[in-house]
């Protein structure tokens, strides 16, 4: 957290009594400081994992609604415990929900919202509203409210930047109660982005009420069913609402790999003479392979024919397609889970991608790009020693969403970005129905 100069702890209002105290607070309190002018930040924040392994005693609090490394790593082990699938990821809804079948009564002090994280405060929001429902559904609701200020040496060219924050803390029926607070508590004159830090399955009439236009709307398109995150995606695109993808955010390395390894111009021409395209995943979550997929055939100008599921292996059903290229040449794909031993974060994490090009005249190219070596070693299989062999291992940032968001943040994105924008609607075409 950056360092801050706390002008007034976290106090407990009445809901109805917020709105009225902040505009006093602003007012007469902080000496006619109007606060800083620049967003607004509302966060749906469940953190329905960090509840359950508090709940269960698998994890010490207090709840913060970080993802921890002492919080990934109590997941992982609750994975095996709860049986699931050892490609199962630690922030996957399916383990949050299997804990929630065990008992338990562990408690911790709840501090979701009552700071700011270091990479977003250095962005100075005008004011952070935290939505955070509790595992109990008969919670009444709490309304906290604080204010702050960086100390003078981080404010800079000294402008105004203090900024306040305030939770909706309470059962699922009391956050709904309380939305009715929120309007007033947004300025019209400021951006306001809203960051659902959650399944997208989960709540569909909250994130309906927060996330209305022209609200910039941030989620993360790998928690949730697959076709319920693609929807999401292609809707609110469609309405020319401004929506950031974390999971297209983490395919940043991958597209980059790939452009680099045909940056060479004895390269470049292979690219029109793409044969096929596989991409190996974990788990049952295929929505960030085929945003990959899409965004390479919307770059090359592939027109999708068909997609079909693809038969069981032991990891789970795979997804075919066929693409036609600009030449009429059809175009092959292959999306595949794959086994892993240790799952990362989010579900549908990349293991590796294969394009096979067959330019006429020329020796075929087949690249291969994936997250570890092993991942290389199994897409080398199947053929490709006759071919030439292009190989790297793409470097994997361990930022957290803080990080990303606080990226979108400093970079004003009031559009959705152009790329994401056309490879959703491919990517929702590529799931079969």
């Amino acid at each position: 957290m950056a360092p801050q100069l706390t002008l007034q702890a976290p106090l407990e209002l009445p809901p109805d009594q917020v709105p009225g105290y902040l505009e006093t607070l602003w007012s007469q309190g902080l000496k006619g400081s109007a606060g800083a002018a620049t967003f607004t930040l509302v966060v749906w924040e469940p953190s329905w994992l960090q509840q359950q392994l508090v709940r269960t005693g698998r994890l010490d609090g207090p709840i913060s609604g970080l993802l921890s490394e002492d919080l990934l790593a109590a997941a992982r082990s609750a994975v095996t415990d709860c049986g699931l699938p050892p490609s199962t990821a630690p922030s996957a809804p399916e383990l949050a929900w299997a804990l929630g079948q065990q008992e338990g009564q562990h408690s911790a002090p709840d501090l979701r919202g009552q700071f700011v994280d270091r990479a977003i405060s250095s962005h100075r929001p005008r004011r952070l509203i935290t939505l955070a429902p509790t595992l109990a559904a008969d919670t009444p609701l709490e309304t906290l409210v604080a204010a702050y200020c960086p100390l003078p040496e981080e404010r800079g060219s000294g402008e105004d930047a203090c900024g306040d924050v305030v939770v909706l803390r309470g059962g699922m029926g009391a956050i709904q109660q309380g939305l009715a607070i929120l309007q007033p508590l947004i300025e019209p004159d400021l951006p306001c982005w809203v960051w659902w830090n959650g399944s997208l399955d989960e709540s569909p009439d909250v994130l309906e009420a927060l996330a209305t236009p022209p609200r910039r709307l941030v989620l993360d398109s790998s928690i949730g069913s697959p076709r319920r995150c693609l929807d999401q995606l292609v809707e609110r695109i469609a309405t020319g609402q401004a929506v950031n993808d974390l999971n297209w955010l983490r395919l940043r390395s991958w597209r980059e790999s790939l452009a680099m390894v045909f940056d060479p111009p004895s390269r470049q021409g292979a690219l029109q003479h793409v044969v096929q395209l596989d991409i190996d995943v974990e788990g049952q979550h295929p929505v960030k392979g085929l945003l990959l997929a899409a965004w390479i055939a919307d770059r090359l100008g592939w027109h999708l024919q068909t997609s079909y599921r693809l038969p069981a292996n032991g990891d789970g059903e795979g997804i075919g397609a066929e693409f036609q290229r600009h030449d009429g040449e059809s175009v092959q794909f292959r999306l595949m889970p794959v086994p892993v031993g240790l799952a990362k974060t989010h579900p549908g994490a990349l293991v590796g991608l294969r394009l096979i090009c067959a330019p006429q005249g020329q020796a075929p190219l087949c690249v291969i790009l994936c997250s570890e070596s092993g991942g290389c070693m199994r897409l080398e299989a199947g053929g490709v020693a006759s071919m030439e062999l292009a190989e790297e291992v793409v470097p994997m940032p361990n930022e957290s969403e803080e990080m990303e968001l606080a990226r979108l943040l400093g970079g004003g994105h009031d559009t959705t970005n152009p790329l994401l924008a056309a490879a959703a609607p491919l990517a929702a075409k590529l799931l079969p129905e």
